[in-house]
């Protein structure tokens, strides 16, 4: 995280407190879970592959904990929780970030493909909040992650355009059910970011080229940096958007509002 991207924050905007963010070993969820970390959270991270997630935790530093688990798995999402309550008893901030997006046209969609996509996206955001509940201390911030592909339809993107969508509606009901504890839901869209998994898209050699193509369909003319994610995912985080429940921010240069 640059001086610059962090100037609006004290080093301790999170200091005691305890989060957890899912699919945290690359990407988004790492930048976040480091941002955190970095600002005094004592974070625990999630991932499937257990050498990803301990570099990730040798970066993070010593706040950092991690648990090897799918977020698609109810068993592993209850092994995460009792991990999380016999470590630190409670939960200050919950990050859904963990997962995944096909490239399929309607044509070529499966019932593997949806399963997995929705699987993981959908349904494994609902059992990670609802198995979080009972840790949630009262005034939690519950951080859905979503995307501009939710607004922003493109072909191939139909079935990861929903999954995403379907968070804002989540988001909704559950900032209704969860007034009564002053836990706040948001969700957290993206558009375009510099991840390992779309530098993936490109043949090799052309990966300049991909971001170049991307940029143009971007009001900013560039795609994103994981850490500007994170100082949004910050701000949600804490006390300075205490008075935001039940909306959307993109993060996303404009990219989902043309």
């Amino acid at each position: 995280m640059t001086k610059s991207a962090m100037h609006d924050f004290s080093e301790s905007a999170l200091a005691d407190k305890v989060a957890l963010v899912t699919g945290a070993s690359q990407g988004i969820g790492f930048a976040i879970a480091k941002c955190f970390a970095n600002q005094g959270a004592c974070v625990f991270i999630t991932g499937r592959r257990k050498s990803e997630l301990e570099t990730a935790v040798a970066d993070i530093g010593p706040r950092a904990h991690a648990i090897v688990a799918d977020a698609a798995s109810l068993t592993d999402l209850d092994r995460v929780m009792e991990t999380v309550k016999a470590a630190a008893g409670r939960l200050d901030v919950l990050v859904a970030n963990a997962g995944t997006g096909e490239i399929a046209r309607l044509c070529d969609i499966t019932e593997q493909s949806y399963d997995a996509t929705f699987g993981l996206n959908v349904k494994g955001v609902v059992f990670t909040v609802q198995k979080a509940l009972p840790l949630l201390s009262n005034n939690a911030s519950v951080i859905l992650v979503g995307s501009s592909a939710s607004t922003r339809a493109m072909p191939s993107q139909s079935l990861y355009g929903a999954t995403k969508a379907a968070l804002r509606s989540l988001a909704r009901s559950w900032m209704l059910e969860l007034r009564h504890r002053n836990i706040r839901v948001n969700v957290l869209s993206p558009g375009p970011v510099e991840t390992r998994s779309l530098m993936s898209m490109a043949a090799p050699g052309e990966e300049a080229a991909l971001l170049a193509r991307i940029a143009k369909v971007v009001p900013m003319g560039r795609v994103g940096q994981c850490e500007e994610i994170a100082c949004s995912a910050l701000y949600l985080a804490t006390s300075a958007s205490s008075f935001v429940n039940g909306t959307e921010l993109f993060v996303d240069g404009g990219h989902g509002q043309v």
